[in-house]
């Protein structure tokens, strides 16, 4: 399960640092943005509950890595199969290591010392770790204490919810990078109906670009209840 981007892997073109929003969190996008392309810095953990941006942060910085002429990979914990202690031994400890998802191998063991050898693997090598997790490596509950304190020494970010105003923000970033203009109604009514998280934001837009481009219109309310099948009012 060692991941090796490629720089045309199909990851959504909003996964950039570029393309990451930060609302109250810029100097975690900035630390993140430095370690991406610095090979003498970068070590980081970052925190924060779901829909904060950390899987964002990471794929960003694997890609920005790899633009620069450094190797990067990305994994997300929890996406690997049983016996993750085997297939994170396996991964490779050089260049840029982007390891999300740190507290799916909360109480199992082996996972648990695979990813301590990992990061002294890294250490000796030379290489750059981000670390992922909802909480920080204190709070989070793992077993293995030298685990623990080699966590806590990487430069730690806790990251925050975007408010409606930020995320508004975003959408238009985004919706402007895709040729489409968003009206304050337009967002209004949007935010009335849909789950306001950003990951699902950027799907809803996402599939509001795909809707206008077929239909040749514009983004209004009508267009939007068209999308949605919602009974006019």
């Amino acid at each position: 399960m060692n991941r090796q981007f490629a720089l045309d892997l199909r990851w959504p073109p909003h996964q950039r640092l570029d393309a990451f929003w930060p609302g109250a969190n810029a100097a975690a996008l900035r630390a993140i943005s430095q370690a991406a392309i610095d090979t003498d810095d970068g070590w980081l953990y970052v925190h924060g509950a779901p829909g904060t941006g950390k899987s964002h942060l990471l794929i960003g910085a694997c890609r920005a890595a790899l633009e620069s002429g450094h190797p990067a990979r990305y994994v997300s914990l929890a996406q690997l199969p049983a016996q993750r202690g085997d297939a994170i031994g396996g991964i490779e400890a050089n260049g840029l290591v982007a390891v999300d998802d740190v507290q799916a191998i909360v109480g199992e063991p082996a996972a648990e010392r695979a990813l301590f050898g990992l990061y002294n693997r890294a250490k000796a090598a030379r290489a750059r770790m981000l670390f992922a997790a909802t909480a920080s490596p204190a709070e989070l509950g793992l077993g293995l204490p030298d685990l623990v304190s080699r966590l806590a020494m990487c430069t730690q970010h806790a990251l925050h919810p975007l408010d409606d105003a930020d995320r508004r923000a975003m959408l238009r970033q985004l919706a402007g990078r895709l040729g489409l203009r968003l009206d304050d109604e337009v967002l209004d009514w949007w935010f009335a109906r849909q789950p306001r998280d950003p990951a699902s934001l950027v799907a809803f837009l996402q599939r509001i670009d795909r809707a206008a481009l077929a239909a040749q219109r514009r983004v209004t309310i009508p267009f939007l209840r068209e999308l949605l099948r919602e009974p006019g009012m």
